[in-house]
């Protein structure tokens, strides 16, 4: 049944990412009409979100944030589609990274690095970063179940060079790297939601207590890797800027959960600043401290 499906719809993935973008995004109007007004997809849990963390707005500005951000996730969707297909040349004319001379500085000085990331604009462009740097690149994810539309998403995410690589497996493949004395840089998405008594700290999150993953942090000190925060910003439709974040160089350097403490300061600013390209959708908060 998985290969069934896979079979269905590959060509249809295929397809529509050789269309060009200007239709790619008529497409995405169209399926931001379809899952916001019909489908209603995750409306309760965005809605529910939005409340949360800005309990401050009205009912109608968080609306229209809602609308704005189903806008965007639907772009989002189609630019990942579009990702099978994609040129070196294309990404990297939309996907622009800024100061790239401090990961080489980092390089230069014998340094790998943990570059971490939310689920904030666009995240699934971010490797075409492995073409513009001189490290061994990785990317990590969560295992898909099916087998066919993991192989698919390992393919799209690494066309440009990381070598993406499971959450099971990085921490080894990190420490082997390094007592073969190779310099690499390491993409985390860290604004994961930890499994119920599978945490070991919980901390503020836009203002409100949930567990937090602190593996990366943990890996961070184990490695003595520098830590970098990727702020992506969505410019115009279709068009993204990431600027390199120094979190800390010397993580023994830091008092214990301080490093998670200052990714999620960096991604509470983009939020609070263009709440709109955070990913709603996920029940980020669903373990919350409820106060009496």
């Amino acid at each position: 049944m998985q290969r069934l499906l896979y079979i269905l719809l590959y060509p249809f993935l295929w397809l529509t990412s050789v269309l060009p973008m200007p239709l790619l995004y008529l497409k995405s109007t169209c399926l931001y009409f379809l899952a916001y007004y019909v489908i209603r997809y995750r409306k309760k849990v965005v809605l529910n979100n939005l409340r949360l963390v800005f309990p401050e707005k009205t009912e109608a500005e968080r609306k229209q944030i809602a609308k704005l951000f189903y806008k965007h996730l639907c772009d989002l969707i189609f630019e990942s589609i579009k990702g099978l297909t994609i040129s070196e040349a294309e990404a990297s004319k939309r996907f622009v990274f800024e100061n790239l001379e401090l990961v080489r500085s980092q390089y230069e000085n014998g340094r790998s690095i943990l570059l971490l990331c939310g689920h904030y604009a666009n995240w699934e462009w971010s490797g075409i970063l492995n073409k513009q740097n001189p490290y061994e690149g990785f990317a990590v994810y969560k295992k898909l179940d099916n087998p066919y539309f993991d192989r698919l998403v390992k393919k799209i995410r690494g066309r440009f060079g990381p070598a993406i690589i499971s959450n099971k497996k990085i921490v080894s493949t990190l420490f082997r790297l390094q007592k073969e004395d190779k310099r690499t840089m390491t993409l985390i998405v860290a604004d994961q939601t930890p499994k119920p008594g599978a945490f070991k700290h919980r901390d503020t999150f836009m203002g409100i207590e949930v567990p937090v993953f602190t593996g990366t942090e943990e890996l961070a000190r184990k490695l003595d890797f520098t830590t970098l925060y990727l702020k992506t910003e969505k410019i115009k439709r279709g068009y993204y800027k990431a600027t390199f974040v120094r979190l800390v160089e010397n993580p023994s350097d830091l008092e214990e959960y301080q490093i998670t403490r200052l990714f999620l300061d960096e991604i509470e600013k983009q939020i609070k600043k263009a709440p709109q390209f955070y990913l709603w959708s996920h029940k980020r908060w669903k373990h919350r401290t409820i106060k009496p």
